[in-house]
């Protein structure tokens, strides 16, 4: 039993980076969490963790060990599931890494949270590429291929890139019709928040076509400032459709050039294949399949009937 409260404790004071902080988690002393895991690193020869007066980094032994003490946790916490009642409601800590999407997930999280009042979600809102299984995230949503080995995958749904802009934006500047008009407009660009590069708008290439450069009107790692700027009426800007849907639908934007546009992005959830799938992480990934891009698949199934 001491070798797994070592082991547990090694475990969040990796995933806090800190023994304070572990220990808060905890309910125990900072010192009560740095003695464990020095008698611990005793035990096994080795320096789990490198030690600062500021903060403490695994080791590479200490990362090799973190991925196999996850896993144990992991069977004893199924272990304990499997001998509960099977009618028990889930429960416990879950935490959610998800895309800076908050107006196509948020409905879908609110509505999680009122079914299962016993779940405590942990979300970090993020559009970098986070390590999964090393950063301790139960779950994330994100968007591409899945390309760690480590991770299950399910698929979401499917979005666009679009070319919106204000009637009022196009009423007096005009409306391009072809990629080559954009250079005389006001363009607003997206850029991804972990390496500041430009989002490309996803235009058809055009055999010999001399490149087509964009102006740069507004740059933003906001997608949400974006969209407010484009209702003000003040350029175009590439989004998201689930995202413009309903402002076109208001006639506050309308798309343009949309026979220019070639693009499909998917999201998808992802978790570590080492995990069981405690019924806190199987309720949340059936609720968000079954929710989240609920229009998307009921339109499916519609027209497969037509």
């Amino acid at each position: 039993m001491e070798s797994l409260n070592s082991i547990a404790f090694f475990v969040q004071a990796a995933e806090t980076r800190s023994f304070s902080d572990a220990g808060r988690n905890l309910g125990v002393s900072s010192s009560a969490v740095g003695k464990s895991v020095s008698r611990l690193e005793e035990r096994l020869g080795v320096r789990l963790f490198h030690r600062s007066t500021r903060s403490i980094t695994l080791t590479a032994e200490g990362s090799l060990f973190l991925e196999r003490c996850r896993r144990i946790l992991s069977e004893i916490e199924a272990a304990e599931l499997e001998l509960c009642a099977t009618q028990q409601m889930p429960k416990g800590k879950l935490r959610v890494s998800l895309p800076l999407v908050g107006m196509l997930i948020m409905p879908a999280i609110t509505a999680f949270m009122q079914r299962y009042p016993a779940i405590e979600l942990d979300i970090d809102f993020s559009d970098r590429l986070v390590d999964v299984i090393d950063e301790g995230f139960d779950v994330v949503i994100r968007t591409g291929l899945p390309t760690d080995s480590r991770l299950m995958s399910r698929p979401l749904g499917n979005y666009h890139l679009q070319l919106v802009a204000s009637p009022a934006y196009l009423n007096h500047h005009g409306t391009p019709t072809e990629p080559a008009d954009l250079v005389h407009h006001i363009c607003l660009q997206h850029k991804f928040p972990s390496t500041n590069k430009l989002e490309e708008w996803p235009l058809k290439c055009v055999k010999d076509a001399p490149e087509l450069i964009i102006p740069t009107s507004m740059t933003s790692n906001s997608s949400a400032a974006l969209m407010d700027v484009v209702l003000a009426g003040l350029g175009i800007a590439c989004l998201p459709d689930f995202m413009t849907q309903k402002a076109i639908e208001r006639g506050e934007l309308v798309t343009i050039m949309d026979e220019q546009i070639e693009h499909q992005g998917t999201f998808r959830l992802l978790w570590s294949s080492s995990k069981h799938l405690a019924p806190k992480l199987r309720v949340f990934i059936d609720f968000m399949i079954e929710t989240l891009f609920a229009e998307q698949t009921e339109l499916q199934i519609n027209m497969k009937r037509v």
